[in-house]
């Protein structure tokens, strides 16, 4: 097992940047184990999860599966065109109301969660070598905040800039249960997962046999 660092004494909300808001353990291991086991009730389909296919050719790392709408880079549709051509499933409105739980937790403010409505979700799952490359979240027409959930093993975020993949960035260690929000001026920094901790996460205790879950909720701002 590759050796991981032990895990410090986390405050319950850290500011990273104007926007960004890390919230560690927000989620208590109940509220896990049923995100898992919906996480994988969806990644049966309609449209299973499976790793996304790049305009360059290249396969992706990570495998995913859908909610809402279906992604791939710098689309959305209902259906998956490239894959099945099956229609993805609608978000459910208890994801949809923790994403505005979150929110308003992560900005201490009710009222910036009201009008929040997320209308896409995407399950990514990491195995031990999975990564996730420096990107910016901006195939949605709305500048509102994305949502995201960790279950599992511990990972390495790197949260940028809005100019460039390069620095400056900050990396902020993402573990089972933490919640992260970015939005604002932050809305589309660039950010990436270049590291994963095997073994580091209480995955039986969750359901999850091994590896990463995380979920982002966005709202697109498409019509229909």
């Amino acid at each position: 097992m590759i050796p991981f660092p032990e895990e410090p004494p986390r405050p319950r909300r850290v500011e990273i940047a104007p926007g960004a808001v890390h919230l560690p353990g927000w989620l208590d291991v109940e509220q896990q184990r049923h995100l898992v086991r919906a996480c994988r009730e969806w990644a049966r389909g309609p449209v299973p999860m499976r790793r996304t296919r790049l305009p360059t050719g290249g396969v992706m790392s990570v495998q995913s599966v859908h909610l809402g709408w279906y992604w791939r880079p710098y689309h959305y549709s209902r259906t998956a065109d490239d894959h099945n051509g099956a229609r993805v499933p609608e978000l459910p409105d208890w994801l949809a109301d923790l994403g505005r739980r979150v929110l308003a937790d992560a900005y201490q403010d009710p009222d910036a969660a009201v009008g929040y409505r997320p209308d896409v979700a995407l399950v990514n799952y990491y195995d031990h070598a999975a990564k996730l490359g420096m990107h910016q979240d901006k195939e949605e027409r709305s500048p509102d905040p994305v949502v995201s959930l960790s279950i599992g093993d511990r990972c390495v975020f790197r949260f940028g800039n809005t100019e460039t993949r390069n620095r400056p960035w900050t990396d902020v260690e993402l573990a089972s249960g933490d919640a992260f929000v970015f939005g604002g001026p932050c809305r589309f920094a660039y950010h990436g997962v270049p590291k994963l901790y095997p073994g580091s996460g209480p995955n039986a205790d969750v359901g999850l046999a091994e590896g990463r879950l995380n979920l982002t909720l966005r709202v697109t701002g498409l019509p229909g």
